[in-house]
């Protein structure tokens, strides 16, 4: 005769719920530094691969560590455009700042192109020198919303603060094939050498152009081709560079590295 009760059964099934619960919330707990790792160390190389400091973003992990840690890190006051050095060992963290209203700004509706809501009072961003000391490339964080989520990634411009080195998206959830395709390297590989503004740097110009750019016209040197099916992506890059290029961007730090006074 079966001893078998659904008491029994229930009972079973509840402690396998437990065990299992408590197993997978270890193997989270214990995983988790060795994740935030792994994705720090692919931030960097997309950064470096965009700077043309790992070409193809290849290289062993000690390599990408020891070419990062080449680069000077310096806090911007976007309001003035006034910079600190980061030390040793410091830490700032944007996002972060974003959020709390007394390191950040609540943006208006007409101020808010990119869809951010609120932008912090200051930004993180990365310096590489020539030999002499000159900026030679600026990496400068930015972010924007697409169709589906805020794109959040780094532009590398050179040290006249005008012509695009490259972009990389270090975070989006844009359409697999569409606006996804943010990532795709032949894509950004049309960026490189384009101009942000014009000659008198009153404004950002640079814009994804729908339809293909087209070489013969003078505008084409501030323009990308738009991603194909994907327009809102497409709107939402543009937007995201003319809000961190802009006043309430980097302008004013831009200007002071134009000025050689970086």
């Amino acid at each position: 005769m079966s001893r078998e009760t659904p008491a029994k059964t229930l009972l079973v099934a509840t402690v396998l719920s437990v065990v299992c619960s408590i197993a997978l919330a270890a193997a989270v707990t214990l995983l988790k530094p060795v994740q935030q790792v792994n994705k720090e160390l692919d931030k960097q190389r997309k950064i470096l691969a965009a700077a043309g400091l790992l070409p193809g973003g290849k290289g062993s992990s000690d390599e990408v560590r020891q070419k990062f840690a080449g680069l000077e890190h310096y806090v911007v006051d976007l309001d003035s455009g006034d910079f600190r050095r980061l030390g040793e060992g410091e830490h700032f963290d944007m996002r972060k700042a974003t959020r709390d209203p007394q390191r950040s700004m609540a943006l208006s509706t007409a101020q808010d192109i990119a869809k951010l809501k609120r932008r912090a009072n200051e930004a993180d961003i990365y310096l590489l020198r020539e030999p002499d000391g000159r900026v030679k490339e600026l990496i400068l964080p930015v972010s924007g919303y697409g169709l589906w989520s805020t794109m959040h990634g780094y532009l590398v411009l050179k040290g006249d603060g005008n012509t695009v080195v490259g972009i990389t998206f270090t975070e989006h959830a844009e359409t697999p094939g569409l606006g996804g395709e943010i990532d795709n390297p032949r894509w950004q590989a049309q960026w490189p050498g384009k101009q942000v503004y014009g000659h008198d740097f009153s404004r950002p110009l640079f814009e994804l152009k729908t339809g293909g750019v087209d070489a013969e016209k003078p505008e084409a040197v501030h323009q990308v081709d738009a991603l194909s099916g994907a327009t809102l992506t497409g709107h939402g890059v543009t937007h995201m560079m003319q809000f961190w290029l802009g006043e309430l961007g980097y302008s004013r730090f831009l200007e002071k590295v134009r000025k050689g006074e970086v």
